[in-house]
């Protein structure tokens, strides 16, 4: 067909998709939607037999302008954040439960090696800790203050440099997951044999029980949320390992943007942890009670949102 009679044969179409473009006239939706396929159907046959033409142009330009204001940016809910740690989250996280266990397991087999390690070779605990820490810790016991390393930094720097460096550790956990998730077991491997070795130190001081109701007040979150931080660096090599039915790079995409999702949900408990480790643990004179149900509520706390919630979500009928 001759690009005359083509324009000639669909211009009074195209005049009335472009009049209702511009608000001009109201056509139904069934109306609306079939000119917008007969509109893409016209500009392909355009720029098979007539590339380059004005007619070509036209319909470009027509296409573009539907295409605009069907898939023009829509506005975020305003309860769009919350939504995101009350349903949306959760319920994406129910199928990475797996990673959890795992990034768990690891952590918890290395601690119990690097208990093991300090319990069998006198320098181990120095060679993980360093000389300056056991040294001052050391100090600290003879004084009769064993956990006075807490109290010597101001509260809100302590909050602070804590917070920062948590998060620190918890983005390497997930960005080394890059490297085929060895990366993020081998900052699982570390952080669990330091634990380890540090709680040895203290058992073997006499000093079990106090290093437990003083450090885990806010150790609970904090080594949790590290242990998670490792779950989303998992996340991230299994897109890249196991594609399933995705090809590798769309599975590495869902990969980073499931473990991003998983980091940005650990950013509140950070903050909660450091606060702790800032502002109460170095109140070291608190009763026992009060240090156990802070542990307890922060357990609680952790299990409920990563484990307990997800699951009731999943289980929830969809409306």
């Amino acid at each position: 067909m001759r690009e005359a009679a083509f324009v000639k044969q669909n211009k009074d179409k195209w005049a009335t998709f472009e009049s209702a473009l511009t608000n001009k006239t109201k056509l139904t939706p069934d109306k609306l939607s079939n000119l917008y396929i007969e509109i893409t159907d016209h500009l392909s046959y355009a720029k098979t037999f007539y590339p380059g033409s004005n007619t070509e142009f036209y319909l470009n330009n027509l296409a573009s302008q539907a295409h605009q204001k069907i898939y023009k940016t829509k506005r975020e809910p305003k309860n769009r954040i919350i939504e995101f740690w009350k349903t949306e989250f959760p319920k994406m996280f129910f199928y990475h439960q797996r990673e959890l266990l795992i990034s768990f397991l690891v952590f918890l087999f290395f601690s119990m090696v690097g208990a093991f390690s300090a319990a069998n070779e006198g320098t181990f605990v120095r060679s993980i800790l360093g000389d300056a820490y056991v040294n001052m810790t050391l100090e600290n016991i003879e004084k009769g203050d064993p956990m006075a390393v807490y109290k010597q930094m101001g509260e809100f720097n302590m909050f602070l440099g804590i917070t920062i460096n948590n998060i620190r550790v918890a983005l390497m956990a997930f960005a080394y997951g890059i490297m085929l998730g060895i990366g993020t077991l081998y900052i699982m491997m570390h952080n669990g044999i330091m634990l380890g070795s540090f709680q040895y130190f203290f058992y073997e001081k006499g000093l079990l029980w106090e290093s437990v109701r003083t450090i885990w007040i806010h150790g609970t979150i904090e080594i949790s949320v590290i242990i998670i931080a490792g779950c989303a660096g998992l996340v991230l090599a299994n897109g890249i390992l196991f594609p399933g039915t995705y090809t590798r790079i769309e599975s590495f995409k869902r990969g980073v943007r499931n473990g991003l999702k998983v980091m940005v949900s650990t950013i509140p408990f950070f903050v909660i942890a450091g606060f702790l480790e800032g502002f109460v643990t170095r109140h070291t004179e608190m009763p026992d009670f009060l240090a156990v149900c802070i542990i307890l509520a922060s357990l609680a706390l952790i299990l409920f949102y990563y484990v307990i919630y997800p699951k009731r979500l999943h289980k929830r009928p969809n409306p």
